[in-house]
């Protein structure tokens, strides 16, 4: 379940420091809240496929894994991210 290329515009105009940021850890974060968002539409659809809820727990993670590092690096930024999007603590 990729985003397409108009919504990962959006996402990056939003959140990236400037037009053509990818790499940026709020940029990765908000990417990947906007596919678990997907996923878990999709898994509330088809509750057995496993290797989607196998994926989808994988990239909450990653995103728990990049959280920690903008909570390292700058806790105000950490909070304003989870507000942003919308991600409980």
């Amino acid at each position: 379940m990729a985003l397409t290329t108009e919504k990962t515009g959006e996402v990056v105009n939003e959140f990236g420091r400037k037009s053509d940021d990818t790499g940026s850890p709020e940029v990765q974060i908000a990417l990947l809240t906007s596919r678990i968002q997907e996923m878990t539409q999709h898994m509330q659809v088809h509750k057995k496929d496993f290797s989607s809820r196998r994926g989808l727990l994988r990239m909450v993670s990653r995103r728990r894994s990049l959280l920690d590092y903008v909570k390292g690096k700058n806790p105000q930024l950490y909070l304003d991210l989870l507000q942003r999007l919308g991600i409980r603590k």
